[in-house]
């Protein structure tokens, strides 16, 4: 009987679970993976697993001995071609499930971390500059990190560690200045480094419009918990990026607004 080929068939209530939760985990990473150029490597996995099922079903013992050692082996090779996905997949569930901003300054302190946000004097300076180099459409790339570590990005790029203001933001991403290429990062009350290299996002739905700083900016936000404003050269357009997430700026009040949320860790969930 048909039956007795497909013994897996005979499906009990347990069963109907386990297939209900993976189904969920697919349809899951499949949402996570869906616009990056990893969408297909995935689609041959999934293919290649059921092939594997059917064989096994089937008797095939041949055929499931080479899909099995194909898997097997192709482990690592998929954690490494993986690593943005899983990487990105893993940040999300520490979002979503984030301590407070009381629990994480305890933590950090608990660690001998020390926390300091920017007070309005600091934020004034910054916008200031984003409408002045918004005006002159000089492009520019300012990361202001949270929670989250940001040491492997100021490694790539050199230390300032100066005072917070207009003129020496605009001097630093003046377009013949050799510390222009690349993102600056601000923690805190300083100017920690600048010329700093960001990852690039991978996804592949974004506006043709978006330039290299848009998808760098995307790119470290989809990573870690830092906000970035970034400047056209292009345009002058001067947008707010947080969680992946691009936000045009009308006016400085404005990007004043969401500046000053960001380092209070007011969440907007």
């Amino acid at each position: 009987m048909p039956a007795a080929i497909f013994g897996f068939l005979g499906l009990s209530l347990t069963d109907l679970i386990d297939i209900v939760i993976v189904a969920i985990l697919i349809f899951a990473v499949f949402r996570w993976v869906r616009n990056s150029t990893a969408i297909n490597i995935f689609v041959a996995i999934i293919i290649i697993y059921v092939l594997l099922v059917v064989a096994d079903a089937l008797g095939m013992k041949l055929m499931r001995a080479l899909l099995g050692a194909f898997i097997d082996v192709g482990v690592l090779a998929l954690i490494v071609i993986f690593q943005p996905e899983i990487r990105h997949f893993l940040y999300k569930i520490g979002s979503e499930t984030r301590i407070s901003s009381k629990g994480k300054a305890f933590v950090s302190r608990l660690f001998g971390k020390k926390t300091s946000n920017m007070n309005s004097e600091v934020v004034n300076e910054v916008a200031e500059a984003c409408r002045r180099m918004s005006d002159q459409k000089t492009g520019a790339l300012i990361v202001f990190p949270n929670g989250d570590t940001l040491d492997y990005i100021i490694e790539t790029g050199d230390l300032i560690d100066a005072t917070v203001s207009r003129r020496l933001i605009m001097n630093i991403f003046f377009k013949n200045s050799p510390l222009h290429d690349g993102a600056m990062i601000i923690g805190g009350n300083r100017i920690v480094a600048a010329r700093c290299t960001l990852p690039i996002t991978s996804r592949t739905d974004l506006p043709a419009s978006y330039g290299m700083r848009h998808k760098a900016a995307i790119g470290i936000t989809e990573e870690t918990d830092a906000e970035v404003i970034v400047v056209s050269e292009e345009t002058g357009g001067v947008s707010f990026v947080k969680q992946g997430e691009v936000t045009p700026i009308h006016n400085m009040n404005e990007l004043k607004l969401l500046m000053g949320a960001a380092i209070s860790g007011v969440s907007d969930k």
